[in-house]
């Protein structure tokens, strides 16, 4: 793990493999799949036109709400392991959400995720995200895109024009972490494969005076709830105190 955190505040991002095996990743991609269409069910739509060009891209909301699986991934060892290094124990979850870029889908708009939710300048990382990786990941099948270094830029005045001509697949196998610092400057892939979907799970972790981006007291049904430890709840923004820091 010291060689991943080293890293990630060098370069912004690490992978760390293997940690999920193939017959884990099966079943979260099953899960998945069945969330999904348990969210639209529930009249979510799976296509934002502000996010995404198509509807090749297959967005799920709310998925602690619909399956104890990702639950369990918010509580993984490798996962808190990450975001208690390199945000701090006290972090909080501000979102989990899917993305499946399915064959024809196409890039979101550049951005990092810093950025979009904390004025400028950005000085020190006050985000994390944490990427399930499900399927072997390259460029050819979306694998998410990145500008290698733009996580030192600290203000909108420092980002070139040329943006999309910076872009880096990440590579990373089936099974693996893909943990990213809120200021790298990121988008989504271009699957152009024939049959190959591309789905991600993204763990939105962040200091705990960041606003949440989903009020998973809201959005989460009380027996969801009542499932979570209490630091869970905490990090999830369950219970009454905000910003008295986790149970001791």
């Amino acid at each position: 793990m010291e060689g991943t955190l080293t890293a990630l505040h060098q370069d912004g991002w690490a992978v760390v493999p293997g940690v999920l095996d193939a017959d884990e990743v099966a079943r979260v991609v099953d899960r998945l799949w069945a969330a999904s269409a348990e969210s639209q069910r529930r009249g979510i739509p799976a296509h934002i036109p502000q996010l995404d060009p198509n509807g090749s891209n297959v967005r799920v909301f709310d998925l602690v709400d619909l399956d104890p699986i990702f639950g369990e991934l918010l509580e993984h060892p490798t996962a808190h392991a990450l975001a208690s290094d390199f945000l701090g124990d006290d972090y909080i979850v501000s979102n989990f959400t899917a993305n499946i870029a399915r064959p024809g889908s196409e890039s979101m708009f550049i951005h990092s995720d810093q950025s979009l939710v904390a004025p400028e300048p950005w000085l020190t990382p006050w985000s994390l995200n944490i990427v399930w990786v499900l399927c072997d990941l390259r460029a050819e099948n979306g694998a998410t895109l990145h500008v290698p270094g733009s996580q030192r830029w600290t203000t909108r005045e420092e980002i070139p024009d040329d943006l999309a001509t910076r872009l880096v697949p990440f590579e990373a196998p089936a099974g693996s972490i893909l943990a990213m610092e809120g200021r790298v400057w990121h988008t989504s892939g271009c699957n152009i494969t024939a049959d190959e979907d591309r789905p991600l799970l993204f763990g939105y972790y962040t200091k705990p005076f960041v606003r949440p981006q989903w009020n998973f007291s809201a959005a989460l049904r009380p027996e969801v709830q009542a499932r979570f430890s209490p630091m869970m709840r905490y990090r999830l923004g369950l219970d009454v105190p905000l910003n008295l820091g986790p149970p001791r």
